[in-house]
């Protein structure tokens, strides 16, 4: 490892730790010829499959627009960041165990969806009208009474979507 501040190209591991996620490892270095002290950060490179659009091109998974994907549909939401950072890691963690050189793009947003319906109900319509391109109102209506229908213990847990759904419930 080349020191970043002379160029030299001896240094010396002062101290190597594993992050809390087990991920990566933050190794301390001292340079042999400067005695400047600097870190590094070392992570094990997968390869993970690449994408493919419904027009037929092929992407390389880019997490930074599964993040994006994530922070749009969880805007002004009550989730915090280190729960959208565990869903996109259960989203690359889903890739990875997948075992496909190639996955179309449908299946990475059925991945997503599954996140976002573990996180929050809003949040996880929002995306689906987007993902499934709903037309119309009804298409909003379906959804909505599916979700309530697959997850029936989050009643406490999370705002109703509907007022009518409230309704519904105290009758």
């Amino acid at each position: 490892m080349h020191c970043p501040f002379c160029q030299h190209s001896d240094t010396r591991v002062i101290d190597s730790r594993v992050s809390d996620d087990g991920s990566t490892i933050r190794r301390r270095r001292e340079c042999e010829a400067c005695n400047e002290r600097f870190n590094t950060f070392e992570t094990a490179e997968l390869k993970l499959p690449a994408i493919v659009k419904s027009d037929g091109r092929r992407e390389a998974f880019d997490e930074r627009k599964l993040r994006v994907s994530f922070d749009r549909a969880l805007q002004k939401r009550p989730v915090s960041a280190e729960e959208i950072d565990l869903a996109v890691r259960g989203v690359i963690h889903a890739l990875r165990l997948s075992g496909e050189r190639e996955l179309p793009s449908l299946r990475v947003g059925e991945f997503v969806m599954a996140e976002l319906k573990k996180l929050d109900q809003v949040a996880y319509v929002r995306f689906a009208s987007v993902y499934r391109k709903f037309e119309d109102v009804q298409a909003f209506r379906e959804e909505i009474e599916r979700l309530e229908r697959d997850l029936p213990g989050l009643e406490g847990l999370q705002l109703p979507l509907l007022e009518a759904a409230t309704d519904k419930a105290k009758k």
